[in-house]
């Protein structure tokens, strides 16, 4: 079915067709024997996973980006994910960068993307998440943080923990996104000084909620996938050393190696196939460096079944679509459970 909706998706401005599809998955997901009809569709068999403390029905997720906001939960838990991350959130609401902001390149079956954290803030998703009842739905939710534009990159971690206060009682697990190319000098932020200030201010804020209201949940920190090797190693060490939970590999890159789509020279983040590769290669190095201390999750060029097995194959423990899925449809979803 995909096959004959696509060309007709891709007709349109790369933005609108993807508001156009949220809002159908929301409005799949407002209505009970639709919302039912999806999960009878996408239905696959189970295949458990335990990681981070938590159980995870299946290892497939849908990476940060899609919805932002919260907006389409209960139809996107319909098309079979084990977790779904949200966000990228920000304290306050802002509009993000300019459009246009988002190009397909057909020809590299890739996205570039410039949103620059758009978003509703973060009042607006907790509201959305306290809606949502995702124990009966059987999914997992995080909740990827980012900082806002404006504040100063030295201030960063007064962002941060301000998100942690609030979503730690309401999501399973926390990304920390220090890897977005779109706001600017976001990804200094993954050099030693700087990761250690902050993530040391993450980890005694998460002592302080512990010891105070109590809850937990777990935290992982989102790299990009341009760190030279001396950089990733100062990253992991921090991230290690400060007691984080978890590493997600990758983010988008800004390589544009290998192109032949015309919009090549457009700036931003490039996610799906040409970034298969290289993710491949840092999550391998990644799982090398932490040597099994923490897990990981593969992200970063899944256009297929194959492409999440050999993540998995490569030693991450879940994995996450999302540019796939623009490609080759929700049914992404369904076809890794079955190939793996």
């Amino acid at each position: 079915m995909y096959k004959i909706i696509r060309p007709l998706l891709f007709r349109l401005d790369p933005e609108a067709a993807h508001t156009l599809t949220l809002n159908l998955l929301r409005l799949a997901g407002a209505i009970p024997p639709v919302e039912w009809g999806l999960v009878q569709f996408f239905k696959a068999a189970s295949k458990p996973v335990d990681v981070f403390g938590l159980k995870f029905k299946n290892p497939v997720g849908l990476a940060a980006g899609y919805d932002k906001d919260g907006l389409a939960l209960p139809g996107l838990a319909a098309l079979g994910f084990g977790h779904l991350e949200i966000g990228t959130v920000t304290p306050r609401p802002q509009p993000g960068n300019p459009k246009p902001r988002l190009f397909r390149l057909p020809e590299d079956e890739a996205v570039i993307n410039r949103m620059g954290f758009s978003g509703k803030g973060a009042d607006f998703v907790a509201k959305r998440l306290a809606g949502f009842d995702r124990r009966r739905r059987s999914v997992l939710i995080g909740i990827n943080l980012g900082k806002n534009k404006d504040t100063p990159l030295e201030n960063s971690a007064d962002d941060y923990v301000l998100l942690m206060r609030q979503f730690t009682a309401l999501a399973d697990y926390l990304t920390i996104n220090i890897s977005s190319p779109n706001t600017v000098g976001l990804r200094r932020l993954q050099g030693r000084e700087m990761l250690e200030a902050l993530l040391g201010a993450i980890a005694k804020e998460r002592e302080q909620i512990a010891l105070g209201r109590g809850g937990h949940a777990p935290i992982l920190v989102k790299l990009a996938p341009d760190l030279s090797d001396a950089e990733l190693d100062d990253a992991v060490g921090v991230i290690l050393a400060t007691g984080m939970d978890g590493i997600i590999a990758t983010n988008t890159t800004l390589s544009r190696e290998g192109l032949h789509s015309h919009h090549q020279t457009q700036t931003g983040g490039l996610s799906g196939r040409p970034l298969t590769g290289t993710g491949d290669a840092v999550l391998s190095k990644v799982v090398k460096r932490v040597a099994g201390k923490v897990p990981v999750v593969g992200v970063g060029g899944i256009m297929a079944p194959d492409d999440a097995k050999r993540k998995l194959d490569l030693g991450a423990a879940l994995v996450q679509i999302y540019t796939g899925m623009i490609y080759a449809g929700p049914g992404l979803v369904k076809d890794i459970l079955l190939k793996i």
